[in-house]
């Protein structure tokens, strides 16, 4: 019988252009959303597009109870000492757990315009020892050396210290060799924008910490009514496709090229797991769309698989969360029984 926990985080909404009031306002209510439901965070993006992800950290944590950022980080826009410091500063400000989602790579635009050609490895490889700085600065409370390839500190402290009860969550990606063997290094949760649960299985030296996926939930009471809302939000997109084309040939990233292969597959029949908004280039993972009872039995597998952590795609309102706290209820059933 299975009784370990369930951590399930959403994903806040991306910066779209809008006037700053409508943006803030839609974050706030996201996040209002999902600590009302008791998610236990929430994924805040970065890139050469988006806002600041720590000012909206800080936004979230203002307007929540209990809601802990995802913050997610790469190592080309700010040195490892900086995030510790946002961490520690932050956490003693609201006593607030602040999470990090460690990214190695990126839109290959932005890296380009950042003049970052590390090759795909070696990324994972820089991650680690940017992410073994943080940690150690975060945990230890004295002063830290490290000499690697890509980083070297000397007798560097931090202040304020970060209290044992909020040192962070700490997830990255887990959809490749490399990010598998990083996540093992750094004691993170690796995650992966999952195939089909029969095709999904957690890497059993990994599932200590609750191996993740990436996931979006449309759920109903009945099926006809799921797919409707799926249809409706997620109409084909032919400027979104030629995107997700182009996309496809300029990424050297292992999961964006597993579901582009996949989605030919999985598309000839409609089933409970479903690659369109993806294809359109409205989202950047699966989708699950049914039934409670449907989409509850695809859950319920990959927690069987030894997925443990959920990350949501961003909620299209709090009428979705309800639903999906219904589809992790009759999973958890069904996985403990």
């Amino acid at each position: 019988m299975s009784t370990e926990p369930i951590d399930l985080f959403t994903t806040c909404p991306t910066f779209d252009g809008s006037d700053s009031g409508a943006y803030v306002k839609r974050v706030c209510e996201v996040s209002h959303w999902s600590d009302n439901i008791g998610c236990k965070g929430i994924l805040v993006y970065t890139d050469n597009s988006v806002i600041d992800p720590w000012l909206i950290a800080q936004t979230i944590i203002q307007n929540t109870r209990a809601l802990s950022p995802l913050v997610a980080v790469q190592p080309v826009y700010m040195h490892p000492y900086t995030v510790a410091k946002m961490v520690s500063s932050l956490s003693y400000l609201h006593n607030r757990r602040m999470c990090l989602n460690m990214v190695a790579g990126g839109f290959k635009n932005d890296l380009a315009a950042l003049d970052d050609s590390t090759p795909h490895d070696k990324r994972y490889d820089r991650l680690v020892e940017y992410a073994t700085i943080i940690s150690r600065l975060l945990a230890e409370g004295t002063p830290v050396t490290f000499e690697g390839e890509f980083y070297r500190v000397v007798q560097l402290s931090l202040q304020p210290p970060l209290p044992a009860e909020l040192f962070p969550i700490i997830t990255i990606s887990g959809s490749s060799a490399a990010g598998l063997l990083a996540a093992k290094a750094l004691d993170a949760i690796p995650v992966k924008y999952p195939e089909p649960p029969d095709q999904c299985v957690a890497h059993p030296e990994l599932r200590n910490n609750g191996c993740g996926i990436r996931v979006g939930i449309i759920a109903r009471e009945q099926e006809d009514e799921a797919w409707k809302i799926a249809d409706g939000r997620f109409p084909p997109h032919r400027q979104g496709q030629i995107k997700h084309a182009l996309a496809i040939k300029a990424s050297d990233s292992v999961w964006h090229r597993t579901l582009s292969e996949l989605g030919g597959e999985v598309n000839e029949q409609r089933g409970t797991y479903w690659l369109w908004p993806f294809q359109n280039y409205k989202t950047f993972c699966p989708y699950l769309v049914g039934s409670y009872e449907q989409v509850s039995n695809e859950v319920g597998r990959y927690l069987a698989a030894g997925y443990r952590t959920f990350i949501l795609d961003v909620p299209a309102n709090e009428e979705d969360l309800t639903h999906i706290g219904n589809v992790f209820a009759q999973a958890r059933q069904m996985v403990t029984a």
